[in-house]
């Protein structure tokens, strides 16, 4: 009985620090979509392409070698990248079209 209490201790322990942890994520991407954000206006009022897809290539390499480096399953990293970039164009292309 007192090792299934103190595993009750620990699991909630565990899942406060990943509450901890997704909340950090959350305003990281909110973070990061503000800079996106700014980097669409500039595309936009310089007629610049809302993708650049060399830079998404040079970041998903990136981001595979960082994932590699923390033990993170280089998969996963480039599929949350490709969800966030997908995500950061979407803006940038109804940017440029709100601004013409």
């Amino acid at each position: 009985m007192e090792d299934q209490q103190e595993a009750r201790r620990e699991l909630l322990r565990l899942r406060d620090s990943i509450d901890n942890m997704d909340a950090a994520l959350v305003h990281l991407l909110a973070e990061r979509f503000k800079i996106t954000q700014r980097v669409g206006e500039l595309k936009a009022a310089h007629g610049m392409p809302p993708a650049d897809p060399e830079r998404e290539r040079a970041q998903i390499a990136r981001l595979r070698a960082l994932a590699v480096e923390a033990k993170l399953d280089p998969e996963f990293a480039e599929k949350f990248l490709g969800f966030v970039v997908a995500e950061v164009v979407r803006h940038h292309e109804a940017i440029a079209a709100d601004a013409r």
